[in-house]
């Protein structure tokens, strides 16, 4: 009954898991190459900067709050085997953090499981990617069967639909592991309450799981949020921070359940994509409306963001994007980023309010449950690809050398 039960619930919930394409690779080591004298480092800076960079667990002064920050140095490969060597890890569902999450567990030699619905789209993928059905490829309730650490990485909106089956096996002295908070916190929403009797914790790579894939096989890793919802075993927080180093994760921050999705759906809605295309949109429309060209829109508005300037900042800070400007840019820059924050600070504020009461999540739950949501999406995919801005920015990017 429960393998039917799962299989209707996440038939209708896969309905809303939204495909997220690899991030491309941009080049901007020609915009880092002269460094701006006004943003040298002191000699008392450059020494704080080098005795940060100890390998290990350290405490790490932020801007005057002091946090312990984990790294994978802590946990090598060696160890991570000794320390997950009982344990079968049961990752469920394969979308874009099941993927990265997975095969880069995998590849760091521990015991792990797919659990996917059998012969799904998901399914496919992961024979794809080198998973052997019945070896490592499982459905969904045999996967947790067999799993003592079970990671449920399906969509926000595939969890709560499928949990009446997930949460009955769910038995004692297993761990359950989440990457985003969503599901628990809002659980008069979601109904995922979890069972009384087992250690409950998230780690939360910041960026998506084609991220996370990719900097695992550069070397470096991703940065990370872990947080411990329930600690029945007393070593909750030692396991998050052992799975996050062992999904791929190069710095690891400590947080809250609460924490972490208020911050992530506050995020995305915000600076990470939904305020960013605003700004973009509004900026780009203003331009067109006042009699410059699309090229010369698009260029001022995106290309040169995304190209040059926030690679300096994400780089070395606002600062030294400042440093690296001209003095007429750098002035008008300072002069209004206060306007843009004045003005812009109530609508984040609302934003964060509609967050913590639950209202972009009861919003979520309902769009992306319905049957016809990735009908519903794709129109407004349509939609924003047809916009004039990024008609105009695939021209644009076609010009570039890579592209040619």
């Amino acid at each position: 009954m429960a393998s039917r039960t799962f299989g209707k619930g996440l038939r209708a919930a896969s309905k809303a898991n939204i495909p997220v394409q690899a991030t491309a690779r941009r080049t901007f080591v020609s915009a880092l190459a002269v460094r701006p004298v006004s943003a040298t480092l002191s000699k008392a800076a450059l020494t704080r900067a080098v005795q940060q960079q100890t390998r290990g667990v350290k405490t790490i002064d932020f801007a005057g709050s002091k946090e312990t920050v984990y790294e994978r140095e802590d946990w090598p490969r060696e160890k991570l085997l000794e320390y997950f060597q009982n344990d079968t890890l049961a990752l469920i569902g394969y979308g874009s953090q099941g993927h990265g999450q997975g095969l880069n567990l995998r590849d760091n030699g521990l015991n792990v499981i797919i659990g996917v619905r059998k012969n799904g789209a998901s399914w496919k993928e992961a024979v794809q990617d080198g998973w052997i059905p019945g070896t490592n490829l499982f459905d969904v309730d045999e996967a947790i069967s067999k799993g003592t650490i079970v990671m449920n990485l399906l969509s926000d909106a595939a969890q709560s639909e499928t949990w009446p089956a997930i949460k009955p096996q769910l038995t004692k002295g297993k761990t359950l592991y989440f990457s985003h908070g969503f599901s628990p916190v809002f659980k008069d929403l979601t109904k995922v309450d979890v069972p009384t009797d087992i250690d409950v914790i998230l780690v939360a790579p910041k960026g998506s799981g084609r991220t996370v894939r990719t900097l695992f096989r550069e070397g470096r890793g991703i940065n990370s949020s872990i947080a411990v919802y329930q600690d029945v075993t007393g070593k909750a927080e030692e396991k998050a921070v052992a799975l996050g180093v062992a999904v791929g994760s190069g710095y690891l921050y400590k947080t809250t359940f609460e924490k972490e999705v208020y911050s992530d759906l506050y995020g995305e809605r915000g600076c990470l994509m939904g305020g960013i295309h605003g700004m973009f949109l509004a900026q780009y429309e203003v331009l067109r409306e006042r009699g410059h060209s699309p090229s010369e829109a698009f260029n001022e508005t995106v290309e040169e963001a995304t190209q040059s300037l926030y690679p300096l900042i994400g780089a070395n800070g606002m600062d030294w994007m400042y440093a690296a400007c001209s003095t007429t840019a750098r002035r008008g820059a300072i002069d209004w980023s206060s306007k843009f924050k004045d003005t812009l600070k109530p609508v984040f504020n609302e934003l964060y309010d509609s967050v913590r009461d639950g209202t972009e999540t009861k919003r979520s739950l309902e769009f992306n449950s319905q049957p016809d949501y990735r009908e519903k999406y794709e129109q407004e995919m349509k939609q924003i690809r047809e916009l004039e801005i990024w008609r105009a920015g695939k021209a644009v990017r076609s010009l570039r050398p890579e592209n040619q």
